[in-house]
């Protein structure tokens, strides 16, 4: 039965702007479902639902489907109804300083607290130096300073009456006391001492040694007696320090007096303030004052950071959320991840303590939910391995890369971990999901719910008026000019064509919002008030042509005769295949003229593509299979005594794929049955082993690839192309090329098998086996079956003489 061409009709599924009943998409309502997503939706419904450990979300599609609006969308509606999570400070640890502790509070403390301890500062700094201005303690520090010098002169006073009673004189000398006897009240010299008496030298010297004796005793329990000076002013400034805090303090424990954990701080910094009060007062008072009880100037140098020492850091405060967080990372790094604890530079050296420490997209969106671009993490190092690690973990620990790997070995800042309780919902695209799942083995533990987006979704009228619906939320989102409904109707069109499918529609939100930005721009140019169907087609026109340069080039160089392809006459052994050059964000389709060389051999199919290492495995696959094709149809019973040579002509680049495995078998089926193909057709289609013709990709562009050179040569009426039957709802050709099949100009022409194919190209019948199992005479087949016995004859009869091949 002879293959009648396609159709117009057959070759494009158009979308009536009659079914629509608006006139412009400004009287649609806003679409507020997700259209083609239902598995994506009910998946992440399910995700953002279940609170147990591990059940993370993995959103996987592929950029600009819109991935993150739908689970933020659902995130963000879950996090309303949740409760705000608390507030976390950090709080000096006045035991472990490099260990700060971390202090959870109801939401909205953190900043009050914070606020409170500043204020508890500024106040002590006024508070204390008063206290010690006042003349209490002024009274009470003299008095106990005069105690300490009545005691000194009581003993000095006793030993100096009984110096007196034996007529020595204690003298006061800049290196200390001295004793010398005296005569009529006069210190005798040396030389009168020397003529006295020796009893009564020797009387006077034992005097002298007594009184030194007693002197020695009164400068030993001096010290004592300084010393227990010191401890009772030090029992008073504590006295002093103590009340002017407590109340103070006192005011704050009633403010936070349901929360144990801050009250517990607050006693520690109350002891703190106690112990170390000198720091809040003022150099004066130092100077002149206090610096003889022990309270010297030096130690001031302790006291420069006193403001910090008592504040804290609102790590984390909610208040400015009406539920739960949900937080976008846009860079996540391991110290934006994380968290990370800064440095100051000071006196040449990097200082810090705990009010430096930042939090984390994980301390932020912690209680909540935090949503980040897989891709990102991946390329961020330790990123990744720190964000499993504190999931892992369910805590947040601040640690520095170079602490990690331990890069340093100085002490620093080790803040307590903040427990975690978060979602967390990954972005990526398929293939980064699927490479995790096989070998990250961690990955399946911690990402349990996989929301797959589809990029397709069916046409029928519903859907239509969804995608309606669609565009015109698009357009009132990014302020644009509404669309007609025939301009609505190409949108959809495009669609379906951008997808290479009539049954289908693309669901990738991005390309849709492009096309609508682009067909905003060309109504704008034309002045038109809405965007029309001219607008829309211009946008896509505009859009070919700022990307195709390669494919005009490569056409003119066929029109030139450069690039070798026939489209017209009848050639042995050579027939115009068809493949597609995907250049990202365009494709488009050229012929390629592939011919085959036969001879006898020892069924050897050479591929020669493959053999300088320019095929793919995809395509040696293919020319594996139309190898076991012609063994296992043609003499089943005999040795295959044939050898073949394959090439794509003037290819200079990796050939992939197996589209162009049926051209290749019929290049080798005319050159075994010398049947010459009509050049004027040009084939795809991959073939299987029983002789199916199965779809390929990119049938739209190889098509229009074909008929752009016919039709710049003139068309003849007998060109066309020869596609599988499975691809014709595949078919969204452009207009021209509908007209040219419409006026009988160019035909597309859909097989099933591989005879199908033959026929269309050579003219020849193919021929099926009768019940004999014989091709019938003059078909094709039967010729190829000749040709390969008589091969087998030859091969047969040089093998009976010992040789392997003919020369």
């Amino acid at each position: 039965m002879a293959i009648t061409p396609l159709k117009s009709d057959a070759l494009y599924t158009r979308c009536l702007p009659e079914e629509f009943d608006f006139r412009t998409t400004a009287e649609l309502a806003d679409l507020t479902e997700f259209i083609g997503q239902p598995r994506a939706v009910e998946a992440v419904s399910f995700g953002i639902g279940i609170r147990h450990k591990g059940y993370n979300i993995f959103a996987l599609g592929p950029t600009g489907i819109g991935k993150r609006a739908l689970v933020e969308r659902y995130a963000v509606k879950q996090a309303a109804i949740e409760p705000l999570p608390p507030d976390w400070c950090y709080v000096n640890n006045f035991q472990q300083p490099h260990e700060p502790r971390m202090l959870r509070m109801p939401p909205g403390r953190g900043l009050e607290l914070e606020r409170d301890m500043g204020q508890l500062v500024e106040d002590l700094h006024a508070a204390i130096p008063t206290v010690f201005e006042s003349n209490e303690y002024r009274t009470r520090s003299q008095a106990i300073e005069e105690e300490l010098n009545e005691k000194n002169e009581q003993a000095l006073g006793e030993i100096q009456a009984n110096a007196e009673k034996k007529h020595i004189a204690l003298i006061h000398t800049p290196t200390g006391f001295t004793l010398a006897p005296m005569h009529k009240d006069e210190v005798l010299s040396q030389e009168d001492f020397d003529k006295l008496p020796e009893v009564k030298r020797k009387n006077i010297e034992q005097d002298i040694e007594e009184l030194q004796e007693q002197l020695r005793n009164m400068l030993r329990e001096s010290p004592k007696w300084e010393k227990e000076v010191r401890l009772r002013m030090s029992e008073l400034n504590r006295e002093m320090a103590a009340s002017a805090i407590s109340h103070l303090i006192d005011t704050l424990r009633e403010t936070y007096s349901k929360l144990p954990s801050v009250l517990e701080y607050f006693n520690e910094v109350e002891k703190d303030i106690i112990d170390n009060f000198r720091h809040f007062l003022r150099h004066e008072e130092e100077k002149h004052g206090l610096q003889i009880f022990g309270i010297g100037l030096s130690q001031r140098e302790e006291g420069i950071q006193v403001d910090k020492r008592y504040s804290v850091n609102a790590f984390i405060t909610q208040k400015e959320h009406d539920g739960a967080p949900v937080i976008y990372e846009d860079y996540p790094s391991y110290n934006n991840l994380i968290g990370r604890v800064e440095h100051q530079a000071e006196l040449g050296a990097l200082i810090t303590d705990f009010t430096m420490i930042r939090p984390g997209a994980l301390h932020r969106a912690n209680g909540g939910y935090l949503i980040v671009d897989i891709l990102k993490v991946l390329m961020q190092p330790f990123a990744w391995e720190g964000l499993k690690r504190a999931l892992q973990a369910g805590e947040i620990r601040i640690e520095s890369l170079a602490q990690l790997m331990s890069l340093v070995s100085t002490v620093s800042l080790e803040p307590e971990p903040v427990p975690l309780d978060i979602k967390v919902i990954l972005l990526g695209e398929p293939h980064i999901y699927y490479l995790l799942s096989l070998y990250d083995p961690e990955f399946s533990e911690l990402f349990k719910v996989a929301v797959d987006f589809d990029y397709r979704m069916d046409r029928n009228p519903e859907t239509h008026q969804l995608f309606a619906r669609l565009i015109g939320t698009l357009v009132r989102k990014e302020s644009l000019r509404h669309l007609d409904r025939s301009a609505v109707a190409r949108v959809i069109e495009h669609s379906a064509r951008q997808l290479g499918d009539c049954e289908k529609m693309l669901t990738h939100a991005h390309s849709l919002a492009d096309m609508l930005r682009e067909s905003d721009y060309w109504a704008n140019k034309s002045q038109h008030d809405t965007i029309t169907c001219d607008d829309v087609q211009q946008a896509i026109n505009a859009r070919i042509y700022r990307v195709d340069r390669i494919r005009e080039h490569i056409q003119e160089e066929i029109r030139r005769g450069t690039l070798l392809i026939d489209t017209a006459g009848q050639k042995t052994g050579q027939v115009n295949g068809l493949s597609v050059y995907d250049l990202g964000n365009f494709m488009f389709g050229r012929p390629s003229r592939i011919t085959a060389r036969v001879r006898i051999g020892d069924s050897n199919v050479v591929d020669i593509e493959r053999e300088v290492e320019l095929g793919g495995p995809i395509h040696s696959k293919g020319v594996f299979i139309l190898s076991a094709f012609l063994g296992a149809r043609y003499l089943p019973n005999a040795p295959l005594a044939l050898s073949a040579s394959l090439v794509f002509e003037q290819s200079y680049g990796e050939v992939e794929g197996d589209s162009a495995s049926s051209a290749e078998l019929y290049a080798l089926l005319s050159a075994l049955a010398e049947a010459p193909i009509h050049q004027s057709l040009a084939v795809t289609g991959s073939v299987n082993q029983q002789g199916e013709i199965q779809p390929i990709g990119g049938v739209n562009e190889k098509i229009e690839g074909f008929f752009d050179i016919c039709n710049a040569r003139g068309l003849s009426g007998d060109q066309g192309v020869i596609i599988p039957a499975t691809n014709v709802k595949h078919l969204m050709l452009r207009e021209d090329v509908r007209a040219a099949v419409e006026a009988g100009k160019f035909a597309v022409h859909a097989i099933d098998s591989v005879d199908d194919g033959i026929e269309l190209l050579t003219g020849i019948p193919a021929g099926q086996r009768n019940d004999q199992g014989l091709f019938p005479d003059g078909s094709l087949n039967r010729r190829v079956e000749d040709t390969l016995a008589r091969y087998a004859e030859t091969m047969q009869a040089y093998g009976s003489k010992g040789d392997k091949t003919p020369s």
